[in-house]
């Protein structure tokens, strides 16, 4: 496992997202007052973008379809989504946000 650099924590104002592209995967990391977390930035309706959609308390909406997931645990929580979106470990190292990568 690699720690992958994703940007400066000042970059991530509370209740925002980034999308990032790491290894050929999208990643869509969320700021939520302070805690970060990753989830794979692919709907599992129709593999459109999450990052960009609205984020509500700990769901983000997918802008496209309206599918809410658990930014926390990638759990698909409404139609048309009924697949979880796969999650990532995210740290803060010297202010730096960093997600975990696993070399397979």
């Amino acid at each position: 496992m690699k720690w992958i650099d994703i940007a400066e924590i000042d970059e991530f104002p509370s209740n925002t997202s980034k999308a990032v592209t790491v290894e050929g995967t999208k990643i869509a990391v969320f700021n939520l007052k302070g805690e970060f977390y990753a989830i794979e930035d692919a709907c599992t309706h129709d593999y459109k973008t999450l990052t960009g959609g609205a984020i509500d308390g700990d769901q983000v909406i997918c802008p496209w379809h309206g599918a809410r997931f658990h930014i926390k645990t990638g759990e698909a929580l409404s139609a048309p989504a009924y697949d979880p979106v796969a999650t990532f470990t995210t740290r803060v190292e010297n202010g730096m946000v960093q997600v975990a990568w696993i070399d397979e």
